[in-house]
């Protein structure tokens, strides 16, 4: 592949015609999901656990510092991964059960539909976990192939598929890992003369932790860093059948999580966990390799998310992003170090349809805490119910962990990202915006202790 004119027309050259990206050779495509992983669980984001498979994407690609998943929890996030948008706008504010009768919007084109018209062949392996109807399967949303499973390997009855046909009931989660990496190891091998796109969903490191008998004990450091382990083994295979086939080079691999880890796994000091609109809910691990598109050794601290797939694929890809996708943008000045920074929309944080939060440059707004707590049992009634006496400004630059509160110092900050969340709310499905009509209007929130009265808007 011709470097030189790739990085033209789909990396440094943003302004760039479509029509000349159209002309430009076609990379595969390898999008490596987790399920769960935190993001201070890699070597090459300061974990102990040794992960040198994964941490070569860090060495031979880019590092982002400030990457988000679309939610801090599974299908919101994977839905918005697959449309670029908010998972409130395609019908997945929050985890589909087992025996949901709806799923992602069949108006609302994935990453796979996007990419067949431009001559992608497509696969998902692994955890889908956006609609178990056959109408919101992969096989109905633009993938070729499927070999996985509907939803978490924690939920029951559960059926390993192969396209539409039940292979076996109950997998053994100690085995998870091994098997999807054997099956996208085939789809290489057995595709690699054409453009593709692998969408490879890991079940690990998601509760209950499964570890084949070779990474039992292998790290000594636990049954979740053997766990980790064995998914950087997963990486390196990856990479080695890509060098195999000499595909390495027309190859964007990337790697990231769904949301940040549940009860283990590590946030890197930040706060809040999966389920939490703080910062250790969605802010994950991304690393990204194309070798002489993304230079090596690179580290980008701009704000980039699991939104941004879509436009960035299609860009590379040629085709036209849907219009409805607007909620991303397209990362690939980061990639290629083009820019350090790309204009984007501020980012929002939801729990289910509630807004809790916005970001935009380095000042988060908390303006609701709806969060369930992902490691205790739910109070009396419900969950914790938590509008915010008043709104709390962070400044992610200095203060990741948010730990120091300066919205009093800050009010003309305050009042613009309110005014944010103002235009941003319209564009919104109904559901979202009586929430928040209700979240403004709510008198008490519930403690442990009882209620007690806020003060009236």
């Amino acid at each position: 592949m011709d470097r030189r004119s790739f990085l033209r027309t789909v990396g440094a050259a943003v302004c760039a015609p479509l029509a000349r990206a159209v002309t430009a050779p076609k990379p595969n495509i390898v999008f490596i999901l987790t399920d769960d992983l935190g993001y201070g669980d890699l070597r090459s984001y300061r974990s102990p656990i040794p992960t040198p498979n994964i941490d070569r994407l860090a060495s031979e690609g880019v590092r982002f510092d400030q990457f988000y998943a679309p939610n801090a929890v599974c299908s919101a996030a994977r839905a918005g991964i697959l449309t670029g948008r908010y998972g409130q706008r395609v019908g997945v504010p929050g985890v589909f059960m087992p025996d949901a009768q709806t799923g992602l919007s069949l108006s609302d084109p994935t990453i796979a539909e996007v990419l067949k018209p431009a001559g992608y062949t497509t696969a998902c392996i692994g955890k889908w976990h956006l609609g178990s109807q056959q109408q919101y399967m992969p096989n109905a949303r633009g993938f070729d192939y499927f070999f996985g499973l509907p939803y978490s390997h924690d939920m029951l009855p559960l059926p390993l598929l192969r396209n539409k046909t039940i292979i076996q009931n109950s997998p053994s989660c100690e085995r998870l890992t091994r098997t999807w990496t054997d099956e996208a190891l085939r789809f290489i091998n057995s595709v690699h003369k054409d453009p593709f796109f692998l969408y490879l969903a890991h079940t690990a490191p998601h509760l209950p932790l499964g570890v084949s008998e070779p990474f039992r004990r292998k790290t000594k450091m636990g049954r979740y860093a053997d766990t980790v382990a064995e998914l950087d083994w997963s990486v390196g295979q990856v990479l080695d059948t890509l060098a195999a086939n000499n595909l390495q080079d027309n190859t964007l691999v990337m790697f990231t999580s769904d949301n940040g880890p549940w009860y283990m796994g590590s946030t890197g000091g930040l706060s809040g966990r999966k389920g939490q609109t703080y910062e250790g809910g969605l802010r994950v691990p991304m690393l990204a390799r194309m070798p002489g598109v993304i230079p090596a050794g690179s580290r980008t601290k701009a704000v980039a998310t699991g939104l941004d797939m879509i436009p960035t694929f299609a860009r590379m890809a040629g085709v036209a992003p849907p219009d409805a996708a607007r909620d991303g943008v397209d990362i690939m000045p980061l990639l290629t170090g083009a820019t350090n920074d790309v204009e984007r929309p501020p980012f929002l944080y939801f729990d289910r349809n509630e807004l809790q939060c916005i970001r935009s440059g380095d000042w988060k707004l908390h303006v609701a805490r709806y969060n369930s707590l992902p490691w205790g049992p739910e109070p009396v009634g419900g969950r914790w119910n938590l509008p915010l006496l008043h709104p709390e400004l962070y400044d992610l630059a200095d203060d990741p962990d948010e730990s120091s509160d300066c919205a009093a110092d800050n009010q003309d900050v305050v009042d613009d990202l309110q005014s944010k969340i103002e235009a941003a709310l319209p564009s919104f499905p109904a559901d979202v915006r009586n929430a928040w009509r209700d979240t403004q209007n709510q008198k008490v929130f519930d403690t442990p202790s009882g209620a007690l009265p806020i003060r009236s808007t």
